[in-house]
């Protein structure tokens, strides 16, 4: 069990809210001195898996710049400024179509975006700007934090919910080792099946914070001392 002690360095960390890389780093550390590997050993493997798994850390090394770029030029404010013209778009359709979209193309094994790719430049504006964020008198600070809040759930949810669907997608086959490692008969097409009903629960679900999500939206607008809070 004491070779578990990284998630306890993860857990205090998050709650202590320190670097979050350098908390992962620290862990990782621990948790090798601890099943018995020399700090060299670690940095050693910590290097080695770098390099064969480069291909995949590319794009992302290469995806910051670009987006810096965007935002630099007025990205977030050209988005903002879209949605604010339109007399249909709130926060939380917004966010609901994107989540919607994520799920979608989860399911059949395609990626549109991520956080730092979509949320951060992209979907977070564009509901802030749904929102009129910026007319909010006193209140601004905390709807446009509940709008990220649920912008980055959206990724999270429209993701993690629907990527047990497609056979080449990861997640799926790594649940089917998981019960083949412990000697339950399961077929993909099975846990396919099972996962679609959990997909749209999600889907549903996050339909229903959203609509509540614009309706707190538009007290907070009505009620300029009002502070927005996350539904329960």
């Amino acid at each position: 069990m004491i070779k578990l002690i990284g998630i306890v360095v993860v857990a205090v960390g998050f709650a202590l809210r320190l670097n979050t890389l350098l908390v992962v780093v620290l862990a990782a550390i621990v948790t090798g001195l601890v099943a018995g590997f020399s700090f060299h050993e670690i940095m050693r493997l910590a290097g080695q898996y770098f390099i064969d798994n480069r291909f995949m850390v590319l794009p992302v090394i290469l995806m910051v710049p670009v987006v810096g770029v965007l935002e630099r030029h007025g990205l977030q404010e050209r988005v903002a400024s879209l949605m604010r013209q339109s007399r249909a778009a709130t926060a939380g359709r917004v966010l609901w179509f994107y989540q919607a979209l994520r799920e979608v193309t989860s399911m059949v094994g395609l990626s549109v975006g991520n956080h730092a790719a979509m949320v951060r430049p992209l979907v977070a504006p564009m509901a802030e700007g749904a929102a009129d964020v910026e007319a909010r008198p006193g209140a601004a600070h905390g709807a446009a934090a509940t709008i990220r809040a649920h912008a980055a759930a959206s990724e999270n949810v429209g993701n993690f919910f629907a990527d047990d669907i497609f056979v080449a997608v990861g997640a799926l086959l790594l649940i089917k080792g998981f019960f083949d490692a412990v000697g339950v008969e399961v077929a993909l097409r099975d846990i396919q099946l099972w996962s679609l009903p959990t997909a749209l629960w999600a889907m549903a679900v996050g339909w229903w914070r959203y609509r509540v999500l614009d309706r707190r939206l538009a007290r907070t607008a009505r009620e300029p001392g009002r502070v927005v809070d996350s539904p329960k």
